[in-house]
């Protein structure tokens, strides 16, 4: 089974990707969140594999991630093949270093782990990737995904091929932290007169902070996602002033509604 958290589609699509080619299952972190239980319990076959595909969010795995992780129980676990595929605009710091410690810590051991560099969604610091280097990174990441799922296939066991980047440990001990304590404030979401109301951004939101009554407006939950920004079909929801001249971007083979 393929444990999976998505954005604007990139992970999702990862996800799909290896979950056809391994004949798995595909059960999304977010919905089993948002179902309300406090325990998700899985009955895993003798020769299952387990996987973790999600986003690397400032270096590290998103907060949903390590809270599903927090509350699985894997009933006849006993050394199956786990691994983790963080998706990247560019590299992913020691984010593998993060989930093996959780996973470690619910009795699970991590057998390999990969980055998969995507096309860049972003928008907060920095812009999406135009068309001719999306283009390119989608066909890269579509080769690396072959090798990935190769590697699965033959249940390969300390596989470890991350881009981590120069200074990971600084990247993940120092930003990931200030991130997860700063960064996740809904106050700077607003949608411009482009608004239609469609209620697509509430349909996508991973936390389901979002109720739109003619306009959205948002709870106190975020994961900086910004699967609202990248899918309004008008561009009309920002963050502050600083998305307002920027792309938006989000995988071209899947559609999360």
């Amino acid at each position: 089974m393929i444990f999976y958290f998505t954005g604007t589609g990139n992970s999702l699509q990862a996800a799909g990707n290896i979950a056809d080619y391994n004949s798995e299952s595909l059960i999304s972190v977010s919905e089993r969140i948002n179902s309300g239980e406090q325990l998700f319990e899985y009955t895993l076959k003798d020769d299952e594999i387990i996987g973790f595909v999600f986003p690397v969010y400032a270096w590290g795995p998103p907060g949903m991630v390590l809270e599903f992780v927090d509350r699985l129980r894997l009933v006849n676990y006993s050394s199956q093949y786990v691994f983790s595929v963080a998706t990247c605009g560019e590299n992913i710091g020691n984010t593998m270093k993060l989930l093996e410690k959780k996973l470690n810590s619910r009795g699970i051991s991590l057998s390999a782990g990969f980055s998969l560099k995507m096309p860049n969604n972003y928008i907060i610091l920095g812009n999406v990737d135009s068309k001719e280097v999306e283009k390119e990174k989608l066909e890269a990441a579509g080769k690396t995904l072959l090798d990935i799922n190769r590697t699965i296939e033959k249940r390969e066991v300390g596989v470890f091929r991350t881009a981590k980047g120069i200074l990971p440990g600084l990247l993940t001990g120092l930003v990931n932290p200030l991130f997860s304590k700063y960064a996740l404030d809904t106050r700077k979401f607003q949608a411009d007169q482009r608004c239609t109301g469609c209620g697509i951004c509430e349909k996508v939101c991973n936390t389901k902070t979002i109720k739109v009554d003619k306009r959205p407006q948002w709870g106190d939950k975020c994961t900086q996602c910004l699967a609202c920004i990248s899918y309004c079909p008008v561009q009309a929801i920002q963050y502050g002033k600083g998305t307002e001249k920027k792309g938006r971007y989000t995988n071209p083979d899947v559609r999360p509604y």
